[in-house]
């Protein structure tokens, strides 16, 4: 399946691929999440008054939203096709079946699509636009603001709603998620975008990095997803 090229068309096939896997797939707990957090920055992009804030880029952003998107869309594709999905979301898929926290789920999934997909598609949507990475980072920050605002509430319905976080038995993994913060995450990923930037006409280097960062953080992610008791 071609890879959309618009905002609303990510938010098209992350709502077909919503109502298409059982609400307790792993893969679908990520994938709704994600679609929450993509219709926020979209609303962000269609309409800065109502939304209360706006991006100095927003071309720019919606060409960013997309290929970031598209990173894990790639992956959705790769599983349904049979294909060996990448070492960073490897994690996310082998145990989307397994007895998890569903916020284990959400967590894990923005662990590798924040330290491992974000980077890479600032880097492309820079190379893309002709622009340097210090051209998009107000509005990167900017991002970080409509996930804060949006991240507590996500964490909290999703204990909530599993009704174990009290368990003994895990109330060790609620406390390792709790150490994983998204602005720190964030925060990471910009420093990676700028030394994906720095080695981009090295290419051996850059791709000896890149293959060393999809297994680094397909490692942090098969950590937050430890089985549930």
């Amino acid at each position: 399946m071609s890879l959309p090229n618009t905002v609303d068309g990510v938010i098209s096939r992350l709502r077909d691929i919503d109502s298409g896997l059982p609400a307790k797939d792993g893969v679908a707990v990520f994938n709704r999440m994600y679609l929450t957090v993509t219709e926020r920055v979209a609303a962000v992009i269609a309409d800065p008054a109502s939304a209360g804030t706006r991006f100095r880029d927003a071309e720019t952003m919606a060409a960013l939203d997309v290929g970031f998107a598209n990173h894990w869309l790639a992956a959705i594709d790769d599983a349904a096709a049979g294909r060996r999905v990448t070492p960073a979301w490897r994690p996310l898929f082998e145990a989307r079946d397994a007895r998890r926290l569903s916020v284990q789920y959400a967590i894990a999934g923005m662990n590798t699509h924040i330290e491992h997909d974000l980077p890479i598609a600032v880097v492309d949507t820079c190379r893309t636009g002709g622009l340097e990475p210090d051209d998009v980072h107000a509005d990167y920050e900017t991002v970080n603001e409509i996930l804060a605002q949006v991240e507590s509430s996500i964490r909290r319905s999703f204990l909530d709603a599993s009704g174990r976080a009290v368990d003994d038995r895990v109330g060790p993994i609620v406390h390792l998620l709790s150490t994983w913060k998204i602005d720190k995450a964030r925060d990471l990923a910009w420093v990676t975008a700028e030394t994906i930037w720095a080695l981009r006409r090295t290419r051996i280097l850059r791709g000896r990095f890149l293959d060393g960062l999809g297994h680094t953080v397909g490692m942090t992610s098969r950590a937050l997803l430890i089985p549930a008791g």
